[in-house]
Parts: C-alpha cells; structure tokens; sequence
C-alpha cells in the first residue's frame, strides 16, 4: 500500500497554516511551537532546525526525542475521523496534533490541551 502523501510533506510547509489558524482566533506562533514542543519532546532550535531543513512529517515524528505519554489521553474528532480510532501510527501522531492546534484555535486553556489541568 502507498504512503499517505502527508507523510512525505514537508512539516514546515504546514506549520504556517497551524500558525494562521491558532492567529486568526486570537493564540499566538508560541503557544503553536508549545504544543508541538509538548507533544514531540523536541526543543525549540530542533524546531526550528527541522522546518529549515523541510523535514517531512513521516521522519519529523520518527525522530520525535521523546512523544509524551499524555497524548494517548487526546480524544475527539478531527477531518472527520477519530483520533483514537486511527489505526496508522504516523497518522495518528498528525492527527494527535491537528486536535491540539484545533483545541487550541477553538479558544481551550493551554493547560487542558497540554493535559495538565
């Protein structure tokens, strides 16, 4: 079977659009880079290394340093489909993250998406 084509897009092709969505309703590229930083175990200079580099998705999450054991706690329904029901662990680690950047734009605490509070 063929690879999604999302796994062979660039992160940092889609990283402005997180940061268009979380600005149009009020968040800022911070709390986008927080989230993504919660949930990959990365550091801001990985970060920012990896979108200069166009690192694709499939090796973004690859070579996450530490995907934090809270993100099996995320639930909810994202382009349609569940979260928890995906079965793809690539595509389910994308999705974990359109549900973060989602929850985020919809105006929820940084501590609940961070799955602290």
């Amino acid at each position: 079977m063929a690879k999604h084509k999302i796994f062979t897009t660039s992160f940092a092709s889609v990283y402005p659009l997180y940061v268009a969505k979380a600005e149009r309703k009020g968040r800022t590229k911070n709390e986008v880079d927080e989230i993504i930083l919660w949930l990959t175990g990365y550091s801001q200079k990985e970060l920012e290394a990896l979108l200069e580099n166009q690192t694709d998705f499939e090796t973004f999450f690859a070579d996450a340093p530490q995907l934090n054991p809270l993100r099996s706690s995320i639930k909810g329904v994202i382009c349609g489909v569940r979260v928890e029901e995906v079965e793809d662990p690539t595509m389910r680690e994308i999705r974990y993250l359109d549900k973060l950047v989602d929850e985020l734009a919809k105006g929820k605490a940084m501590e609940k998406i961070l799955r602290t509070a």
